[in-house]
């Protein structure tokens, strides 16, 4: 039986350059009330390529402060949805987050960066007009997309260094 999940508070302020959007966090996340801590997810090596920190040896409040430091926000496409597991192929009956309402809060906001497909294709369509920011697509962080490398997968995320200070 699939279950109601719902995604966490937005980490953003008035100093983010750069909004990293999920699609929903998944099981690990869930029970650890963390983002992206699956041990295989490749997020926290991702973005701390892009900003040039080890983010993954880091304690998580301190991987968060670090973040907002470098003008990274982050936050969910779907609000909350029903899914068994943690596959976004799984996800049901989406009810997504206001992003417009958030990205007018952001008065720095230079870039949305979409983390994977299913966040991009909630994600975007709330975005149309919605400020004078850039929307990129990145490929998934999650271990279920292993169509790519993490050499490739990196390749694509460094593109976000151009949208931070």
């Amino acid at each position: 039986m699939s279950e109601r999940k719902a995604s966490f508070a937005p980490l953003a302020d008035e100093r983010t350059h750069v909004l990293i959007l999920g699609s929903l966090p998944g099981e690990a996340s869930l029970v650890a009330a963390q983002y992206y801590a699956h041990p295989r997810n490749q997020f926290w090596r991702l973005v701390g390529a892009v900003i040039g920190t080890d983010l993954v040896t880091l304690e998580y409040d301190m991987r968060l402060a670090r973040l907002q430091h470098c003008g990274i926000g982050l936050w969910d496409s779907i609000g909350s949805a029903t899914r068994r597991g943690s596959l976004d192929t799984a996800i049901r009956d989406v009810e997504a987050n206001p992003l417009a309402a958030l990205v007018a809060t952001l008065p720095a906001l230079r870039c949305v960066a979409f983390n994977g497909a299913k966040s991009a294709s909630i994600g975007a369509p709330q975005l149309a007009g919605a400020g004078d920011f850039a929307q990129v697509r990145l490929p998934s962080s999650s271990p279920a997309h292993a169509a790519l490398t993490f050499e490739a997968k990196l390749a694509q995320w460094t593109n976000l260094r151009k949208f931070l200070r």
